[in-house]
């Protein structure tokens, strides 16, 4: 792997100084997880005071092709994220972080915390002029933990959605739910049941209905989304814009060239190199923020890997001591990342870094022998193209580190499409490179649904230590408690890894300065009901 150069170090020095308006500049120190653009200025209100109306046009660039936008199918966050511009949920995350009302107007949590009182708004209604009522959360969630959804394990954590009146629902846990609000916040996107009675799951996914800030106008596959304006939208004032469409664009630099070409407005995951040559270029704002994202080799114990190596322990921890991260985030990701401690993000509840391996070949050598492969061994690996900034260049590396210690890699790069079918199906290779954020401050999705075993659909791990800890992470209420036993987690996980622990990246995206009030968050998540649109 190639060393430290002075072009990586001319890029350090330029973006850190140009763009700390913008983020966090780098630094060994734990990022801050707060986003980059600051808060914009909106235009002046009129006389009379009128709420502005929608208008102008905003395309934004996506990193992947959306495999579905009814909400418990999509494969991944992009695809998430554009679907969420068609929902509403009972609660949401606000800008903080916190979970606040959305379709619900208030809640209450019974004393023993196993149900959920929620009181319903009487003002909304679905795109399809559908009322919305208490009937659509029962139906939403009778069809989502019914089906065999990418996300379904999301709507069984509730035993029971029952309809006390039109606009009362009771939520009944199995036990207490120390993350039940924000699973709701993060997945539970509520759909009108008589429009879904009348098109069923395919007429749906076709042409899906929320009552969100947009509504939906046409999917022209790995073209464009284009999404309109609700003009009954509950929340006053918004959306802002009048036409929303997102462009699927898997090569940054096809990202990059669209924007400068005025065909987007929005782009994404972009190298530092990349944001580095837009610095100074007229019409375009730089933005730098550190993302609440695990990066990471998989090992897969439920299928492929069964009879692989990886099976022992002290082979995975060998790996982890054979790649050397800090060297791929000094050279690849040109010094804007930090390594991984272990599958708890460094913002998040309960994050430990005492548990990180760090390079040692040498250290590796010796328990690869201790293990009985002196000499190492054979082994497969996939990794997902175009999804995530560099990914293909730092698999690369993680196959040249690891044929140092004797470990020779088969190496098959595949389109990202196909990839997340194939893990939804655990048919990928004993070895796999992805990435997984989280929301909401806390690491328990990130860790259920890569580490879930059969039940979770992205999983390729299975443990029964690490469900007996996660299931009494779910149920401790107490939030100190809570993050002692993340720290026991991260510990056990460092003992017996089912991962090689890479790095959490700063990302960068760049904008058309004509976009304003565009707030990304840590977990590459954002909401387009506030943002607006000059000049159009």
């Amino acid at each position: 792997m190639k060393a430290r150069t002075a072009r990586v170090l001319c890029i350090l020095f330029l973006l850190s100084t140009i763009l700390v308006q913008c983020g966090t500049t780098p630094s060994t120190e734990t990022p801050s997880p707060t986003t980059a653009p600051a808060k914009p200025t909106l235009p002046p209100a009129t006389a009379t005071a009128e709420l502005p109306k929608p208008q102008g046009t905003l395309v934004r660039a996506i990193t992947t092709f959306p495999n579905s936008l009814d909400l418990p199918q999509c494969a991944e966050r992009q695809a998430a994220t554009t679907a969420w511009m068609l929902y509403d949920s009972l609660v949401w995350f606000d800008d903080e972080g916190n979970i606040v009302p959305a379709l619900a107007e208030r809640w209450k949590v019974s004393d023993n915390g196993t149900e959920y009182t929620f009181y319903l708004r009487q003002d909304v209604t679905f795109h399809n002029g559908e009322a919305f009522s208490a009937d659509a959360v029962v139906f939403s969630w009778e069809r989502a933990k019914d089906n065999d959804f990418e996300y379904s394990h999301q709507w069984q954590e509730a035993n029971l959605v029952e309809k006390i009146d039109d606009y009362t629902v009771r939520i009944t846990t199995a036990e207490p739910n120390a993350l039940f609000l924000g699973t709701i916040a993060d997945a539970w996107a509520i759909i009108p049941p008589g429009y879904f009675a009348q098109v069923g799951q395919d007429g749906f996914d076709a042409h899906p209905v929320g009552t969100g800030p947009f509504m939906f106008v046409e999917w022209i596959p790995e073209d464009h989304i284009t999404m309109q304006a609700n003009p009954n939208y509950w929340r006053p004032g918004v959306p802002r814009i009048e036409t929303l469409i997102f462009r699927p664009i898997p090569e940054s630099a096809d990202r990059v060239d669209a924007l400068l070409k005025g065909e987007v407005d929005i782009v994404t995951r972009l190298s530092a190199e990349e944001a580095l040559s837009l610095l100074g270029v007229e019409g375009v704002e730089v933005i730098k923020y550190p993302v609440t994202r695990i990066y990471y080799v998989a090992f897969n114990n439920v299928t492929t890997g069964l009879d692989q190596p990886t099976m022992n322990p002290q082979v995975r921890q060998a790996m982890n001591y054979a790649v050397d991260v800090q060297d791929i985030i000094d050279t690849v990701l040109e010094g804007f990342g930090q390594a991984a401690a272990g599958f708890v993000a460094s913002s998040e509840l309960g994050y430990d870094a005492t548990k990180s391996f760090g390079y040692d070949p040498n250290l590796a050598g010796q328990l690869l022998t201790e293990a009985g492969y002196p000499d190492g061994f054979s082994i497969e690996m996939a990794c997902p193209a175009g999804a995530y900034t560099h990914f293909e260049q730092v698999c690369e590396a993680i196959v040249e580190d690891l044929g140092e210690v004797g470990i020779q890699v088969s190496l098959e790069t595949m389109d990202s499409g196909p990839y997340w079918e194939m893990e939804a199906e655990k048919q990928l290779p004993p070895l796999f490179g992805d990435s997984w954020s989280a929301v909401g401050g806390e690491a328990y999705r990130r860790l259920i649904g890569a580490l879930g075993g059969w039940d979770s659909k992205y999983s390729a791990w299975h443990d029964e230590e690490i469900l007996r800890l996660l299931d009494e992470i779910r149920v401790t209420v107490d939030r100190e408690k809570r993050a002692q036993l993340y720290r026991e987690l991260q510990a056990y996980m460092y003992e017996d890894p089912p991962f090689i622990y890479l790095y959490e990246p700063f990302t960068f995206e760049v904008i058309n300065t004509r976009v304003q009030g565009y707030k990304p968050r840590a977990a590459e998540t954002y909401f387009l009901f506030e943002t607006w649109v000059q000049n159009d």
